[in-house]
């Protein structure tokens, strides 16, 4: 017995010893002072992350933009609210930081804090998104040490969302850039920016995927991250652990206007490519192949002869396009350019996108079943790709004055509903009095007023012949039910 005592009471004295070790490394290792110059190893990358040199060495680099505008700006303008309701618990948040009530700057209505930016060069070089400048009279500067200089803009890219800037100052503290192809999902990474206009505010997460299409924008393989990116943030640099910036914070994805867990950001690489541009010729050129695409569906792959989905399914050759011009056609699926596998469709785009105008490049597809390759030399992204994609064909219907594009009921469909009279089919539906009604797509109208509808032509005539400012009732069928609607046209 008296053993057994002693040897707990040996193991409790050598348990006492190692708590008190430890806590006295870990006081030590507190009160240990943290230089700014402090070298970001790669022993504190193995462990849990730290910060502080990183923000105290590359702070200074991250500058916050405003500029004055020649019209009021309503919280409505500013990225990402989209327009909140005003029971919104952002709506009032929103309001005294970009509103009228909003504290910077000093100036009236007509000074807005915009977002954020960073100092590329000592000279006075700064990248910010394009969308942060845009359409300000006047672009004002404000570094962290609370200097402010009025800046130029050299250039801007809407359809990668970079601007560049330059300001009439030296000896600048510059970023450091990194390669954000060697990014990798997992790995820390660090945000500095303007959240709301409070600025030089620093938040971390880690990059969640890579090469995110967005669907209004087909040129920017996104980095998709979880730090927590807010309004005022738009433009300003992504860190690595190593200090490098590999990123450029443009977009968040949030159906309440604040930060949701999904923030986006424009890879460095894309970035300096515009900005080399930009100072070069003031403007952006990029390849084009002249294809429409879509993905390739578990659905379609079969019927294709592939074995699982991949690759961009060519849907539309436009014409005079290079595409056309090598050969491509409506149902062949492109498997990779330049060398360089395409998984989906959406990685097209962004590859043919920073490739050189007037290169010619392989491009390997599958057509009836067989991978063959064809050489294709690719022409300038136009400015308006959207007039050749329609060039040829017939314009779409224009909307009444009810603000709705009608179309004749199929007969098939006439049949199966037993209707004795043909109707007319509501093709789009736009602004105007039968959205205000509640009309739908799809929805089949079968009287206008006290007449039944005859057809497409018969209710074109009944509309026009409907007085300015009045109500009418229109009796809708939808789905299996009907219901009579009223609508109000226009005044003259």
């Amino acid at each position: 017995m008296r053993n057994r005592y002693l040897f707990l009471l040996v193991l409790a004295a050598v348990g006492f010893l190692g708590l008190a070790w430890a806590a006295s490394s870990l006081a030590d290792a507190a009160s240990r002072p943290i230089s700014d110059d402090a070298p970001l190893t790669s022993d504190a990358v193995s462990a849990l992350p730290n910060f502080i040199p990183l923000v105290k060495r590359y702070g200074p680099s991250v500058v916050n933009i405003s500029s004055k505008q020649g019209y009021d700006l309503g919280p409505q303008e500013f990225e990402s609210e989209e327009g909140l309701p005003e029971d919104s618990p952002l709506y009032d948040f929103f309001r005294r930081f970009f509103g009228e009530d909003g504290p910077l700057p000093d100036d009236g209505d007509q000074g807005r804090s915009l977002g954020s930016g960073f100092i590329l060069s000592s000279d006075g070089y700064i990248l910010t998104n394009a969308h942060v400048v845009e359409a300000a009279d006047e672009i004002i500067v404000r570094m962290s040490d609370r200097r402010e200089f009025v800046a130029q803009a050299i250039g801007a890219d809407e359809r990668s969302d970079i601007a560049l800037l330059k300001i009439e100052a030296s000896d600048l503290p510059a970023v450091e850039l990194g390669l954000s192809a060697a990014v990798e999902v997992g790995e820390w990474v660090l945000a500095i920016g303007s959240p709301f206009g409070f600025e030089h505010s620093a938040t971390a997460g880690i990059v969640s995927a890579k090469g995110r299409s967005l669907p209004s924008e087909n040129y920017v393989p996104f980095i998709q991250t979880d730090v927590a990116i807010n309004p005022g943030n738009s433009g300003g640099p992504l860190f690595d652990l190593q200090g490098r910036v590999v990123g450029v914070n443009s977009q968040i994805y949030s159906r309440t206007g604040g930060f949701m867990g999904l923030s986006f950001a424009i890879p460095i690489d894309v970035a300096i490519d515009v900005v080399e541009q930009l100072k070069e010729k003031g403007r952006v050129s990029r390849g084009w192949l002249g294809v429409l695409i879509q993905d390739v569906t578990r659905d379609l792959a079969e019927p294709f002869g592939l074995p699982h989905p991949v690759g961009a399914l060519v849907s539309q050759v436009l014409p005079e396009s290079p595409a056309e011009k090598a050969g491509l056609r409506a149902g062949d699926i492109i498997l990779a350019f330049d060398g360089i596998d395409v998984p989906t469709s959406s990685s097209l785009p962004p590859l043919v996108g920073v490739t050189k105008v007037d290169v010619t490049v392989p491009v390997e597809l599958l057509r009836d079943g067989k991978r063959r390759e064809v050489a294709v030399t690719l022409a300038e992204l136009p400015e308006d790709e959207t007039a050749l994609i329609h060039h040829g064909q017939p314009a779409a219907p224009a909307a009444n004055r009810l603000g709705l594009v009608m179309k004749e009921v199929p007969e098939d469909q006439r049949e199966l509903l037993g209707l004795e009279h043909p109707g007319v089919l509501v093709d789009r539906v736009e602004t105007g009095p039968g959205e205000r009604a509640g009309l739908r797509d799809g929805d089949l109208i079968l009287s206008f007023g006290n007449e039944q509808v005859q057809g497409l032509a018969h209710f074109a005539r009944l509309v026009e012949a409907a007085p300015a400012g009045g109500s009418v009732a229109v009796l809708v069928q939808r789905g299996d039910g009907r219901m009579f609607y009223a609508l109000r046209l226009p005044p003259e």
